[in-house]
């Protein structure tokens, strides 16, 4: 059972349902959640078809032939965060996120708070989690090794070759990290986006009321995770 956090914040209206969304899920969506995801593969994922087409032309591996697969069968549905989460505005109570802020520029995380503000309920939770960049100082610290350091961030990616690569990676979308945090600096972006009560929290903890199935020590060892509050009030 989770361990919860209590900060003595008032529950949250509960008229419409609990509604918990957990945004860029991957191929681990959480059952019990609404599940988004913006890789163009979940739209291919609705034609199998095309997904065999695609597969036998080489410009989906393996790995996209499995998120295929789980996309089709577990509802997870495309959106672009950055732009529009598909809810109302205060139709959530709880807004999770594993391992995608570091995905987004600076700017585009921003623009993803704003839109977990705009969905989240008075007194909503949001929990985000990202590679722990202290880890990996600590890391490179120990071993001095500059060339594992770089390749532990992602923040690269293969120089694009020939048509065929291109194309793939028109398809899967990219896939490097564009900003690491540590847990200060992730707090401190919640805190910016103006999230209140923004704390770094354990792995196996949470503030969520009912998380249901979500699993809270996902990549924990690898992760950093903050939870913060929406206002009560704008």
């Amino acid at each position: 059972m989770a361990n919860a956090v209590n900060h003595g914040r008032r529950a949250t209206p509960r008229g419409l349902g609990v509604v918990r969304i957990n945004v860029g899920c991957g191929t681990t969506p959480t059952n019990g959640w609404v599940n988004f995801d913006n890789s163009p593969v979940v739209r291919v994922a609705r034609w199998p078809m095309l997904v065999r087409v695609l597969s036998a032309a080489g410009l989906l591996g393996r790995q996209s032939r499995e998120f295929a697969w789980v996309a089709n069968r577990t509802e997870i549905r495309f959106a672009n965060a950055v732009r529009r989460i598909p809810c109302a505005d205060g139709a959530a109570d709880t807004l999770y996120s594993s391992h995608m802020i570091e995905h987004l520029d600076q700017a585009g995380a921003k623009a993803f708070l704003l839109e977990a503000r705009r969905v989240l309920r008075p007194g909503g939770i949001v929990r985000i989690c990202a590679p722990d960049l202290a880890l990996l100082v600590h890391a490179y610290t120990s071993t001095g090794d500059a060339d594992g350091l770089v390749a532990s961030t992602h923040m690269w990616q293969e120089a694009p070759g020939g048509i065929r690569i291109r194309m793939k990676m028109a398809l899967i979308g990219p896939r490097h990290h564009l900003w690491m945090y540590d847990g200060p600096s992730l707090a401190r972006l919640l805190t910016d986006a103006g999230f209140t009560n923004v704390a770094i929290v354990l792995a196996g903890t949470t503030n969520i009321p009912e998380p249901g199935e979500l699993d809270l020590a996902e990549r924990a060892d690898e992760s950093i995770c903050v939870e913060g509050f929406q206002p009560d009030r704008p």
